[in-house]
């Protein structure tokens, strides 16, 4: 070939290589080279070869210009994604006929000569109360904001104080039960609201300073099930900011028995403010502890439902698969009338399945299958002896305590689908930058662990997935000879394999440790069976009073 010729074909590809690499960056702010490749690899635990780089190259620089033009199109929060976690194991039948709904005889119910003191009564008497005419909604409505208002500060608690919508609704209350139109156990009882919920013309912070000023033009499908019983919202509850911890944009919420503590998360101004008798029950939210945690350090009941029981409509999304909605209480039977009020589908929420809740206070111990997680209680370091006496009061009730094991899984090693889920519902704060007004900027806070999870793999997300699958097959073995297990709240992987696989927990007080602070024990039930578990708690607590104790607040 003639060298002239040569050199204009050699200059002629130079020329096309560096438009088109011109080209490709104008379209994308990041050229992806083999060299970035090949440090990409390290990240995900890969080791191709050069031709292998060289030829996956087109297709990168392919998928990073689709990531960036769908990033253009805004994705609020309460955008779901097109796929949804299935609890049901394979086999799995359902409770569908209607059974009926039993709570305890509740006596005569009189007013204590000390209003402080009727702060701390049960819905059930409460609502009594109520129903009686011995009070009005308005009267107790006022007790406890006047209590919010003097303790709330001190407990770092309140977000947001809705008195004049309270006060409205406590009026509407009074008049139809003057009415006769009296409409159940929640009628006319205050209570408050963790503050990821939506409530119109109010703020739903998130607990957040990027979202400190947002007003959300709905009502959360939990706060519209809780007005249609005729409950009365007095508070909008501190939590964790966006749902970690108890650190958000106002402060670290308190521990009422200890206020040089925390009251974990996220659930925190919820469980803290039932506790110290604020409201006369709250709700919480639950991804991974949020209702168990706060509950179990603040001594109060709380019940996390199964996955698709209560519709997250309205509430903060954190992680689509695994974000459950419900009560913390004074008892466990106050949780089974609350979990009555809110739970079933509402046309909105696609994951939600509409199956019967039946709950029976009279449940006779001796006819149910209950397990207990012999290695958990065997490993258990602290107030060993308060876990066995727990167990030793079940047996007393006619419990024939049978010794069972969680499924032996890398359970841990699922917990990145939280984070590649979260990463999702807030990614505008990291590509935003946003991200650096949060509170907690430490390693092992959101921020941080947002960014992390936008270097977990699409295919790493769905295989561990693949996994959650199959502990879910496991679980249902497990419950197949069994009713319901006990066990302690922290020990192994009880917590967050439930939380991977659905399954119903509700956690109350069993005792306190040597420095005065409540500890607790938790039922884990079937699918969709939450009252089981809620029935066992309450045989419980009728042979126990730790849930009958409270804070000492000056």
């Amino acid at each position: 070939m003639n060298r002239k010729y040569y050199f204009i074909i050699v200059a002629t590809i130079v020329t096309i290589a560096l438009f088109t690499g011109a080209y490709l960056q104008s379209q994308s702010s990041n050229f992806i080279t083999k060299q970035i490749v090949e440090s990409a690899e390290k990240l995900f635990g890969l080791n191709f070869n050069e031709e292998k780089r060289d030829s996956l190259l087109d297709a990168v620089n392919d998928q990073l210009k689709s990531y960036e033009s769908l990033r253009k199109i805004t994705l609020p929060n309460d955008i779901p994604p097109a796929i949804e976690f299935n609890p049901i194991p394979v086999g799995f039948e359902f409770e569908k006929k209607k059974k009926s709904f039993k709570l305890s005889k509740i006596g005569k119910v009189d007013l204590p000569g000390n209003e402080n003191e009727l702060a701390f009564y049960s819905v059930a008497q409460l609502a009594k109360l109520i129903k009686s005419k011995k009070i009005t909604s308005e009267e107790l409505t006022k007790i406890y904001i006047n209590r919010l208002k003097k303790y709330g500060p001190k407990l770092e608690c309140i977000i947001t104080l809705t008195e004049s919508l309270a006060i409205m609704r406590a009026r509407r209350a009074d008049n139809e039960i003057a009415l006769g139109k009296y409409r159940g156990l929640l009628h006319g009882i205050p209570y408050g609201a963790k503050d990821l919920l939506a409530v119109k013309g109010i703020k739903t912070t998130w607990g957040s300073v990027p979202y400190k000023d947002q007003i959300i033009d709905e009502d959360a499908t939990v706060i519209k099930k809780l007005e249609e019983a005729g409950a009365v919202l007095i508070a909008k509850l501190s939590m964790g900011e966006l749902a970690w911890g108890d650190v958000w944009f106002g402060g670290m919420t308190r521990n009422p028995w200890n206020l040089s503590k925390g009251s974990s998360g996220s659930s925190a101004g919820s469980a803290a403010a039932t506790s110290a008798g604020l409201v006369a029950f709250s709700i919480g939210t639950e991804t991974w502890g949020s209702i168990v945690s706060p509950s179990s350090v603040c001594g109060t009941s709380g019940l996390r439902p199964t996955f698709g029981r209560v519709s997250r409509k309205g509430a903060m999304a954190l992680s689509w698969t695994m974000d459950k909605i419900g009560p913390i209480c004074r008892s466990a039977e106050d949780c089974a009338i609350v979990f009555n009020a809110i739970y079933g589908a509402d046309g909105n929420d696609q994951t939600i399945r509409d199956y019967p809740f039946y709950y029976d206070s009279n449940i006779k111990l001796s006819e149910l299958k209950i397990g207990y997680l012999k290695t958990e209680f065997d490993s258990l370091k602290e107030n060993k002896k308060i876990y066995e006496q727990t167990l030793e009061t079940l047996r007393s009730l006619g419990a024939e305590l049978i010794p069972v094991d969680l499924p032996k899984y890398p359970v841990n090693e699922l917990s990145f689908i939280l984070n590649a889920e979260a990463a999702a519902a807030f990614d505008d704060l990291t590509l935003s930058g946003k991200d650096s007004m949060l509170v907690r900027q430490i390693k092992d806070a959101w921020p941080n662990v947002l960014r992390a999870a936008r270097f977990i793999p699409a295919v790493e997300y769905i295989q561990a997935n693949r996994h959650r699958y199959i502990l879910v097959q496991e679980m249902e073995e497990l419950f197949s000879r069994i009713d319901c297990y006990v066990g302690p709240p922290f020990e192994g992987n009880n917590l967050l394999l439930t939380n991977l696989t659905g399954h119903p927990t509700v956690v109350v007080p069993n005792g306190f440790t040597k420095e005065g602070m409540p500890i607790s024990v938790t039922f884990t039930g079937r699918l969709f069976e939450e009252g089981i578990p809620l029935a066992i708690a309450n045989r419980f607590q009728e042979s126990t009073d730790y849930h009958h104790k409270h804070p000492k607040l000056k």
